[in-house]
């Protein structure tokens, strides 16, 4: 039990030393993924199109108040800090965009047509000897434009149809031109200044600069379109809490277009700005002259009365202490007076509801409580004396907000003359050329690197978990399977194979047991040999089957050069081809497949003609596969088989038989009944630790038993057993 947790808790740590030599393993493949993203990240940072930022600052103001005691309302309620807010949403209204894009024709698109990557990079890097000029098209490409191009197009009316179509223009000789539809179908065509009409298309070209048959593209889209795009690409933002300074900036690839779009913004901005002032100023004059003639015969009638009471008793002078508390009164009954104006004037506008409805009559609420307090305070005058001053505060009160009307229309006249609003610009758009804000090709360039070194070893790892070859021996004996021998990877035999000696055979002899003796693959065979040696003391008989669980583990290879290594020991060995459907033993020990193991089974030929010499080697003797039979298995399970096993197993120490794939066909499993030896090869890194153990699980249900494994074309690795497993030993020239 403790075992098992010792081996759940192996598995669960990360192994920081394999992931290392995981890295080090495929340094070639990061370095060279990593490299082209450099490369690429670079490319683009110098391809790519430049985009400038234009910027511009707005200061809004808070606004003259309408009508007496609006300010002390406003502040009351802080909409000074809503106000910053509500002029951003009005910078990127459509009213003040529609505007820019009706005065600039932003709702018309023109795109020279450049040639692919590198058409921006050199029309930008063109510079004109003379105004006007245009680049000369490279190597004939006269429908390209290589810099210096330049179509103004100052009317486009299309049909609905074509609205946000892509349009084609193809310039001509001396200022004309041809227009065709997406489908390259023609529409019009016109001359330079001149308005051009057909097929429901109306277009009036004001400038053309191109060589004959360069090609623009032109789209005409809808309005909303345009100002719901420019929208969303203009940004203001306030700078600061409560500042009232607000900062636009707006991007584009050119730095003259940006700065024009910004500057109609600003003054479309400015401009209903003043208009929207002037409105809101002529209602409330409007509404201040109709409370002038009130408030001036009241002013009138106070005065009256004020004098008659000053003769009947024979000029009554108020006292000093009555004449503060007078003024107190004037002031709280002059505030009241200007909240019912504004009262009467909200109620006009608003709901009760309304925030603003809600302060105001809650400072009205608060100057009626003073008043109450203060008419107490006068109760207690004499009767002579509270006459006097309540006839003077009725002259004072009505005077001072007869003087505050007046100044009131004044300044509402002003403003509804239309010359002052509350905002006002503070920089005009402008933009930086040397520096644009994309792209930032230091940020492009090295992020771009990163990136490449990222998903080399994303890569890696991901191919490392979804192909779970194995790649250590003792993954192979954790499934109950001794290896008998790891033979590592040659360099020698892969250039066999990529001669192509094994995909097509030249009828020569291609073993590596006898063309290089020294190589590493060999010395392990000869390891092989060995415990084959011991192995085999108590097997049955001296039949070996080599067997894979899939094609491509290496068993054909490895039964070719075991038995050219125990035939160069000294014993008679003889191989045996049983791999009737794709065997190629014949391609490594050379000669043709037919006169084979197919044959013999049937009866077709006599052993002696199929039992073949190996060249260089006396003691080995080979049976090809033969001719392909439609029924490999049910020959193997003939009794011709058997008894041509029990005529050769005297004749030999050693017979091996290469058979197919156990997981493929079911011809190992016949063959394994008769064997005494049974060998599993299995490749490093090609097959899972699933596909062995079903192999083995597949030869134990037939009831063949695998006494082990061959470890076949082990790679060298930086971290891992073949790291310290195989080391060179080469006798001394």
């Amino acid at each position: 039990m403790a075992a098992a947790q010792s081996t759940t808790s192996n598995d669960d740590e990360i192994d920081l030393n394999a992931l290392l030599g995981t890295l080090l393993d495929h340094k070639w493949l990061i370095i060279v993924v990593t490299a082209v993203f450099c490369v690429l990240s670079v490319a683009y940072a110098i391809l790519a199109t430049p985009i400038y930022q234009a910027n511009a600052m707005v200061q809004v103001e808070q606004k003259v108040p309408d009508l007496p005691g609006l300010s002390a309302i406003s502040q009351t309620l802080g909409a000074s800090s809503s106000e910053a807010t509500t002029e951003i949403a009005i910078i990127t209204s459509r009213s003040v965009i529609s505007k820019a894009v009706d005065k600039l024709n932003l709702n018309v698109v023109v795109t020279p047509h450049r040639f692919p990557l590198i058409g921006n990079f050199m029309a930008r890097r063109y510079s004109p000897a003379q105004p006007g000029d245009v680049a000369s098209p490279w190597l004939g490409l006269s429908r390209d434009d290589w810099g210096g191009s330049k179509l103004d197009v100052f009317q486009l009316d299309v049909p609905n149809g074509l609205l946000g179509k892509h349009l084609t223009l193809i310039a001509g000789e001396h200022g004309a031109y041809t227009v065709l539809d997406d489908d390259d179908n023609l529409l019009l065509r016109g001359q330079v200044g001149q308005v051009a009409k057909g097929h429901g298309v109306t277009m009036q070209v004001k400038t053309l600069a191109a060589n004959p048959g360069m090609r623009f593209d032109v789209v005409r889209n809808r309005d909303l379109t345009t100002v719901s795009d420019l929208a969303q690409k203009i940004n203001a933002s306030e700078q600061g809490k409560d500042s009232g300074i607000i900062a636009l900036t707006y991007d584009n690839a050119d730095p003259q277009l940006a700065t024009d779009v910004l500057d109609q913004v600003e003054q479309a901005y400015v401009r209903q700005n003043v208009d929207r002032n002037s409105a809101q100023a002529a209602n409330s004059l409007q509404f201040v002259k109709e409370q002038m003639p009130i408030v001036r015969e009241k002013l009138e009638k106070a005065q009256a009365a004020l004098n008659a009471f000053q003769t009947k008793a024979h000029s009554v002078d108020i006292t000093l202490q009555t004449k503060g508390l007078l003024d107190q009164i004037v002031a709280v009954e002059t505030s009241i007076q200007q909240l019912d104006m504004q009262k009467a004037d909200m109620e006009r506008r608003f709901t009760k509801d309304h925030p603003a409805y809600k302060a105001l009559m809650q400072q009205i609420g608060q100057l009626q409580a003073q008043k109450a307090g203060m008419e107490k305070q006068v109760g207690s005058l004499p009767d002579t004396q509270q006459e006097l001053l309540r006839l003077t505060r009725d002259v004072q009160v009505s005077d001072s907000t007869y003087t505050g009307l007046l100044n009131q229309a004044q300044q509402l006249e002003i403003a509804r003359a239309g010359t002052v609003g509350n905002v006002r610009v503070v920089d005009t758009a402008a933009v930086d050329v040397t520096h644009p804000v994309k792209p930032k090709k230091a940020i492009i360039v090295l992020g771009g690197t990163f990136l490449g070194g990222f998903l080399a070893i994303a890569f890696i790892f991901l191919r490392q978990m979804l192909n779970r070859g194995v790649e250590d021996p003792a993954d192979i004996e954790q499934l109950g399977l001794p290896v008998y021998a790891s033979i590592p990877q040659s360099d020698k035999e892969r250039d066999i194979s990529l001669r192509g000696t094994h995909q097509h055979g030249d009828g020569r002899q291609h073993l590596l047991a006898v063309t290089d003796p020294a190589d590493l693959a060999t010395e392990a065979l000869r390891s092989l040999r060995t415990s084959l040696h011991f192995a085999r003391l108590e097997a049955k008989n001296n039949l070996l089957m080599i067997s894979g669980s899939s094609p491509g583990a290496g068993k054909t290879f490895v039964s070719a050069n075991l038995a050219a290594v125990i035939a160069q020991a000294g014993q008679k060995v003889l191989l045996i081809d049983a791999d009737m459907r794709k065997g190629s033993q014949h391609k490594v020990l050379g000669g043709r497949a037919e006169n084979g193991l197919s044959e013999l089974i049937s009866g077709q030929l006599e052993l002696a003609a199929a039992i073949r010499p190996v060249t260089g080697l006396d003691s080995l003797h080979f049976i090809a596969r033969g001719k392909v039979p439609p029924n490999p298995s049910e020959l193997l399970m003939h009794s011709g088989f058997t008894a041509l096993l029990k005529q050769l197993m005297p004749l030999y120490d050693l017979i091996i038989v290469d058979t197919p794939p156990i997981l493929a066909v079911t011809d190992a499993a016949v063959i394994g009944h008769h064997a005494g030896t049974s060998l599993l090869v299995v490749r490093f890194g090609l097959n899972q630790a699933r596909e062995i153990a079903l192999a083995k699980q597949r030869f134990e249900q037939n009831g063949v038993e695998i006494k082990g494994a061959i470890f076949n074309a082990v790679e060298k690795r930086s971290a891992g057993y073949y790291s310290y497993g195989y080391y060179e030993y080469k006798t001394a020239k």
